[in-house]
């Protein structure tokens, strides 16, 4: 049986786990094909998931980082049986076309979420259109978040974006610190839905689109919509299930 590959941050913690499992691994057996441990944090996790969005792999993520929402809690002891037990969970990202200043297309796919943000002091200034109709003709913020239900207890939730449920097939399209009109909340729409969001000065107010991490900057206008042909097959010990933590988030009160 082919043994799992796996994949480590370098970080000194990251390796003292992998060290920890490359030994539990050589006397024990998982019946799991196409295995893949991601040992480091969220960051590491979406890096690796990206780098292999045309693997049929599935993906153990654990966690050496801070917070670990897409990873799963290390236990020595438990490692084995974590793995053995896991439940399959499957993701499609967000995909990105970014138009620059210069024209130039620049593509991306997002796990989390896709972040249009003001890349100077003057406020972004966009439309936002979902499918033909405008979803809000102008909107002077500093910038705008576009979800999905694996990403909206991120970022998005910090800017009070809604919490989604895995199951929910929405996309969360959230405002950032939203000037006009002021009480603009957002829009909860379809995962189906293609985004549309122009922005109305691109020479007087220049603006980035993030996804997740991978950063295009003076960009006037991006498309945006769920990919359902790439699958991320990501596998959750029984207690710490991706729809579990973000139930955990629907209810958590931060004090």
């Amino acid at each position: 049986m082919k043994k799992p590959i796996i994949i480590s941050d370098k970080n000194k913690k990251s390796l003292l786990i992998k060290k920890s499992i490359s030994k539990i691994l050589k006397s024990n057996l998982i019946n799991k094909s196409n295995l893949v441990l991601v040992i480091g944090g969220d960051g590491f996790m979406l890096k690796t998931l990206k780098r292999n969005k045309n693997q049929k792999s599935l993906f153990f993520g654990i966690n050496s980082g801070n917070y670990g929402f897409l990873m799963n809690k290390f236990s020595k002891k438990n490692i084995l049986k974590d793995i053995k037990k896991s439940k399959l969970t499957v993701i499609s990202p967000l995909q990105m076309i970014a138009i620059n200043k210069n024209n130039k297309k620049k593509r991306s796919i997002a796990i989390n979420e896709i972040s249009i943000l003001r890349q100077s002091r003057q406020a972004a200034n966009i439309s936002i259109k979902v499918g033909s109709r405008f979803l809000i003709k102008r909107l002077i913020s500093d910038g705008v978040l576009v979800s999905t239900p694996a990403g909206s207890t991120a970022y998005n939730l910090s800017v009070h974006g809604p919490i989604l449920s895995l199951n929910s097939k929405k996309i969360s399209i959230a405002p950032v610190s939203a000037f006009r009109p002021r009480r603009w909340m957002g829009k909860v729409v379809s995962e189906n839905s293609k985004i549309t969001i122009k922005n109305l000065n691109p020479s007087k107010r220049p603006l980035s689109a993030v996804a997740d991490n991978n950063e295009f900057r003076n960009i006037k206008k991006v498309y945006i919509n769920i990919n359902k042909k790439i699958k991320f097959n990501l596998l959750y010990d029984t207690n710490q299930s991706l729809q579990k933590k973000i139930k955990l988030e629907q209810i958590r009160k931060d004090i």
